[in-house]
């Protein structure tokens, strides 16, 4: 669970505390007001437990104060911005998230990420991209809506030749070796690579293995319009507005960056991969 958001729900509880107080009631005489037990409201107090829009909604005609409700409404809403579990989201599979991302990115006009271990879903071949989904629904035991996925992932692809768009993006050479498809899938996608990069709204740098490094990135992130940042770990996704995480991933980048190469060096470190992919 990411600090952020656990600092987030932490201060929603103190809240919760706060007009329970404010009410004159304890813990018991709250519980016992809503039907509930004892342990919940402690647990959402404490920051243990995420309320639901129904516990607050409640919480505030409890405790006499409905007035706090739209505040109390608009603290889980930034929780549940902050942190979307990725089981939550992939109930129905993997092609309804495509859809959300494609409408995300028709409202971006800059985009600045990093990849360690695969490319980026906007650089993706069918066919890679059919892998990556594979694997992600046996991980997650989500539902196989592969063929959708793979359709709604190339049409979202469609933004990198629209007017306006900038795309900065930073790639772990490893991410080249990574075989999570077949051989001659991997060298389609690195030649898909190669293409990209000349490209007027598309700066691709590669980060050799070996490089010097003054930052490392636990994960992939990416950056957009200098308002959010996106971040996916096994689990969850993260959506982080606030300025000082804007800032943060936006030094973190500028570091991996300084450690990148572009144009003649990126190609020769994609045709180091064509080399290893055809010798095995």
């Amino acid at each position: 669970m990411s600090t952020d958001f656990q600092s987030a729900r932490i201060a929603l509880g103190a809240r919760l505390r706060e007009l329970r107080t404010d009410a004159g009631l304890n813990g018991r005489q709250l519980a016992l007001l809503l039907g509930w037990q004892p342990s919940k409201i402690s647990r959402l107090e404490n920051g243990k437990q995420t309320a639901a829009a129904a516990d607050l909604e409640a919480w505030a005609l409890a405790v006499a104060a409905p007035h706090a409700t739209a505040d109390l409404l608009a603290r889980l809403r930034n929780l549940e911005l902050q942190h979307q579990s990725w089981r939550r989201q992939l109930t129905a599979g993997h092609r309804a998230i495509q859809d959300r991302i494609g409408a995300e990115q028709r409202a971006t006009t800059t985009w600045r990420g990093y990849e360690a271990g695969v490319v980026p879903g906007l650089f993706q071949t069918p066919d890679y991209a059919r892998h990556v989904f594979l694997h992600s629904a046996t991980e997650h035991r989500s539902p196989r809506d592969t063929e959708d996925a793979v359709r709604a992932r190339m049409k979202r692809q469609d933004v990198l030749y629209e007017p306006g768009k900038t795309f900065r993006v930073l790639l772990w050479e490893a991410a080249l070796h990574v075989l999570l498809c077949p051989r001659d899938t991997m060298a389609a996608q690195v030649d898909r690579l190669a293409g990209l990069i000349g490209r007027d709204n598309i700066e691709l740098g590669i980060i050799p293995l070996g490089a010097p490094m003054t930052s490392t990135a636990k994960h992939g992130f990416w950056i957009l319009d200098e308002r959010r940042v996106t971040v996916e770990t096994a689990s969850v996704e993260l959506r982080l507005d606030a300025a000082h995480d804007v800032e943060l991933y936006g030094r973190i980048w500028d570091r991996l960056n300084s450690a990148a190469v572009y144009g003649p060096p990126a190609h020769r470190l994609l045709a180091r991969a064509q080399a290893a992919l055809a010798r095995s």
